[in-house]
């Protein structure tokens, strides 16, 4: 198994009650679409990285900045019009899925990071095939820890009963429940052959009932989330290639 998976932090921030926001792509990259959106409307810094040299040998450059595949984000909340601080942000996102015998160390680490930075809520963004018609579907949600499964119910998020969560968010799930910590794993609907920006909008409008601050108008998110998917498919095109040959299973999508 993998042991070389590390956090490098460009920034030491202190945090009091955060959420953390996980978002590795998935079926229509509906889960990195609407990471990457949060990231870009919160205006959140980037102030760590994960490390593996098992990752994908790519870096991603935007307005001139280099980013490694893994990024972690985060900043202060403002939850009403009065400025008024809740629970800080932290956003964990990538353009690749990674590998399966990455899974449980990658978790692991990102478990260990949230137990000594005061992280009490993990909210991980996964895509489901939403078949011909994903619009018609809704948006799933399965959580472990009383406090999450109060969410579900609070949010009037339909629960996922019987099924499936594969990737990150499966393994954050089980690995979480042993832990006895306090995940959501939201499934948001997308099609399975093309990054669906609007899938990832669905997504988004039921995140952002959790995250006020987020000021929800449809069409600009929708045009938001569709320039974030081109960058991340001209993120793929680069970096298919060099990945495909290391790893086939690397990537998604």
């Amino acid at each position: 198994m993998p042991s070389d998976i590390s956090i490098h932090e460009y920034k030491h921030m202190k945090f009091d009650k955060a959420m953390l926001i996980v978002g590795f792509p998935s079926i229509g990259l509906v889960s990195s679409i609407a990471a990457n959106f949060i990231v870009r409307t919160l205006k959140l810094e980037k102030i760590a990285t994960i490390l593996s040299d098992d990752f994908p040998p790519y870096c991603l450059v935007h307005e001139g900045e280099i980013s490694p595949p893994v990024r972690i984000y985060a900043g202060e909340r403002m939850c009403d019009d009065e400025g008024e601080k809740c629970d800080q942000l932290i956003v964990i996102t990538a353009e690749f899925m990674p590998s399966p015998n990455l899974l449980r160390p990658l978790t692991a680490v990102i478990l260990d990071y949230c137990r000594h930075n005061d992280v009490n809520t993990i909210m991980s963004l996964e895509g489901m095939d939403g078949g011909e018609n994903p619009e018609k579907r809704e948006v799933l949600a399965v959580a472990t820890g009383e406090k999450c499964q109060k969410m579900v119910a609070s949010y009037d998020i339909k629960e996922l009963r019987e099924g499936m969560v594969s990737g990150l968010s499966g393994v954050m799930l089980y690995e979480a429940e042993r832990a006895g910590m306090d995940v959501i794993c939201l499934l948001g609907p997308g099609r399975a052959d093309y990054p669906d920006a609007r899938g990832a909008a669905r997504l988004m409008e039921v995140v952002a009932k959790m995250l006020p601050e987020i000021k929800l108008d449809p069409e600009p998110l929708f045009k938001e989330a569709e320039q974030i998917e081109r960058d991340m498919k001209s993120a793929l095109q680069a970096i298919r290639g060099p990945a495909k040959r290391q790893d086939e299973s690397v990537l998604y999508g």
